[in-house]
């Protein structure tokens, strides 16, 4: 299987944020001025960028594309599961966002496809 992201359309965010000097909000403004459609998760704002933000992947509609980590490992295992059992199955952990436990993880779910360690911005670069 694998992630073509020349097929992905909307891409969830977790992690995005209001600072400028934060990969989780210099990703967010990269996906979006390359035509995705991006939708931040965080807690912590109501929007981001001048988008709606989803305070956690319970919120996001069914059909997201993908759902990009910018956060803790700790953060992200838990987020991941609950990404996971609403039925979401494209991942895409920036680097730093991964750790032994979640690629661990990610070997038990056979239906799913993860990215490790690449940037999301570098491969959207075409």
């Amino acid at each position: 299987m694998g992630i073509n992201l020349r097929e992905v359309k909307r891409i969830a965010i977790v992690g995005a944020t209001t600072n400028p000097e934060k990969f989780g909000n210099i990703v967010l403004k990269d996906l979006k001025k390359k035509g995705f459609d991006v939708l931040p998760v965080s807690p912590k704002y109501d929007v981001i960028e001048g988008i709606r933000t989803y305070k956690s992947v319970d919120e996001l509609p069914d059909d997201v594309d993908l759902i990009v980590f910018i956060v803790p490992p700790e953060v992200g295992l838990e987020e991941l599961k609950k990404a996971y059992n609403r039925g979401f199955r494209k991942f895409w952990f920036q680097p730093g966002a991964e750790s032994e436990e979640i690629v661990e993880f990610s070997k038990t779910l056979s239906d799913a496809d993860f990215s490790f360690i690449k940037c999301i911005m570098v491969q959207t670069n075409w």
